[in-house]
């Protein structure tokens, strides 16, 4: 194990901040946001082809690489370190191409290129997930300069697209169907998309949903001729959120997982048709999310949503309305007020296996390099993980940005940090070595 360490040696710093100009020079057109923002991560494979194409199989060295693009300009990068043993993998997956929108306005810094500023590396996609990019192309650069021989096979996944990947087919769902996950069963699968040095062992499930509310529109003079659409919404938004709460309280696993936060519903959108404030609306769009902790079953909880809109149409006079002449039955023109609910897609979250050969080797390394063992859950998410945890992959998760500025103004990462995260690598190399 020493020697395979010894061998992989430090993070080339000066490479990895070469690389990392470069691909934070991209991130302006690799922000994430359709319609408006499509990125094009094929800027992003494109460096990282610079880094390793030289030693490719096609060039006369050890890595195999692939570049699979389902969109033009949205690829995906595969790069294979061939092993001796065919039945030993151990895989490096989920350091995505995209990044969350940013505004320059808002921040320190121009967030399209990178500052440096001492051991801080700042700009969008630092900590998520550039900076891992880079990392991960350093790592793989450095086992094929070294032509080191191990028993199991290394592979690193770049995928185009983080979130909404199955909706656009462009990015690990497609992969995934494609067969190229197939082989990574065969060792621990480590998702590199999380942050802080430490295990990530649980991650939340996401339903987005959208809840549209019909009333009746007037005239605010005579509010006894209207069902205000926005009043319906408040009240039957606050006793789904009750019922929610009630249905699923937080669950005795989280605290073993340490979770921070349990399962929540809330609304993070609200839209209207617009009027001037004379004017009652009809009707009103809340959209929000559900985030789950990976113990509760998500068909269980769409199941419930629905039951309860079903209920609140069904017995809208017991809402409580708000002021004298608030309703939202007009009995006079026959008028009920209603609600519809509808959910975009919604994926599970993971608990990751603390048993597992992965969460062995990931916790060895994190102790011996960062110094300290601290892992912890969050309800963020991350996708396919679980499908992938379902069919039988040892799946783990871990990062090595800042998560207090995770899809934040100012983002930046640690070089000291970065640098840590190589040594992780290579020791989790190391011990599968034994």
């Amino acid at each position: 194990m020493a020697d395979v360490k010894q061998i992989l040696g430090d993070l080339n710093k000066d490479s990895f901040v070469a690389l990392m100009k470069k691909v934070i020079g991209e991130s302006k057109y690799v922000q994430n946001n359709p319609p408006d923002l499509i990125p094009e991560e094929d800027r992003i494979v494109n460096h990282v082809l610079d880094i390793l194409n030289p030693y490719s199989t096609k060039n006369g060295g050890p890595l195999v690489i692939n570049h699979i693009a389902y969109t033009p300009n949205r690829g995906n990068l595969i790069v294979e370190y061939p092993g001796t043993d065919p039945k030993k993998v151990v895989s490096f997956v989920g350091m995505h191409m995209d990044v969350v929108p940013a505004n320059p306005d808002e921040w320190e810094f121009d967030p399209f290129s990178l500052s440096v500023d001492g051991d801080k590396l700042k700009g969008r996609g630092t900590t998520d997930c550039l900076g891992h990019v880079a990392l991960v192309t350093e790592l793989m650069k450095r086992l094929a300069e070294t032509k080191i021989k191990l028993k199991s096979t290394v592979i690193a996944i770049f995928i185009a697209s983080e979130e909404n990947a199955s909706i656009q087919g462009i990015g690990v769902d497609a992969l995934d169907k494609d067969g190229w996950f197939d082989n990574l069963k065969e060792g621990p699968l480590f998702w590199i998309d999380t942050a802080d040095k430490q295990p990530c062992i649980g991650t939340g499930g996401v339903i987005p949903w959208k809840l549209e509310v019909f009333g009746k529109g007037f005239h605010s003079g005579l509010p006894n001729k209207a069902i205000n659409a926005l009043e319906l919404g408040m009240e039957a938004l606050k006793e789904m959120q009750t019922r929610f709460y009630r249905d699923f309280p937080p669950h005795p696993k989280e605290q073993i997982y340490k979770f921070e936060a349990p399962s929540t519903m809330k609304p993070t959108q609200w839209f209207y048709p617009g009027g001037g404030n004379n004017q009652i609306p009809g009707e009103c769009t809340i959209s929000g999310d559900v985030r789950l902790t990976p113990f509760y079953n998500v068909s269980d909880v769409i199941k419930k949503l629905q039951e309860y809109v079903d209920d609140l149409n069904a017995n809208i006079e017991q809402l409580d309305t708000r002021g004298p002449v608030s309703k939202y039955v007009l009995p006079d023109e026959n008028i009920r007020g209603s609600m519809s609910i509808s959910f975009d897609e919604a994926y599970s979250g993971v608990a990751c296996d603390l048993n597992s050969l992965g969460y062995k080797v990931l916790s060895k390394a994190t102790e011996e390099v960062v110094g300290y063992l601290e892992p912890y859950s969050i309800t963020g998410s991350l996708p396919l993980i679980r499908d992938l945890q379902d069919r039988g992959y040892d799946v783990q998760t871990t990062g090595y940005g800042i998560m207090d500025t995770y899809h934040a103004d100012n983002e930046y990462c640690l070089l000291f940090d970065m640098s840590q995260g190589y040594h992780v690598f290579a020791s989790i190399i190391a011990q599968l070595e034994d």
